[in-house]
């Protein structure tokens, strides 16, 4: 199974200002996720709006048949994003896609917005 990280790139924060700054802050962090993720078991990918503006920056993390998450409320930062891609891979190793507490990088403590089941199996 594969994990996704689902990067919303339309996020911007209170403080974002087209003016001076060309890029919105979701398509910081997701560069900057990207970057991380990159060859590694972990894949991406970009959407226009995960709807959870209140929370941005936003980013999902789902795999088939696993707990998914969203969370958000960051800033566009290296650590951040270092710490997405490495709770990702804790989510990978882990058969439910429930990662224990004490295995949370600090960047992601805190910036949990949503859970959700996965899907029954339809039959």
């Amino acid at each position: 199974m594969t994990t996704w990280i689902t990067i919303c790139d339309t996020c911007k924060r209170e403080d974002w200002d087209a003016a001076r700054d060309p890029l919105t802050d979701g398509e910081v962090l997701a560069a900057l996720i990207e970057e991380r993720a990159e060859g590694s078991e972990i894949k991406t990918r970009r959407v226009s709006c995960l709807m959870g503006c209140d929370n941005s920056c936003n980013v999902a993390i789902q795999a088939d048949g696993k707990l998914a998450y969203t969370l958000g409320k960051f800033d566009p930062t290296i650590e951040v994003a270092q710490g997405v891609v490495d709770y990702a891979k804790a989510h990978a190793s882990s058969v439910s896609g429930l990662v224990p507490y004490g295995e949370w990088p600090q960047a992601v403590k805190g910036h949990f917005v949503t859970r959700h089941m996965p899907l029954p199996d339809d039959q």
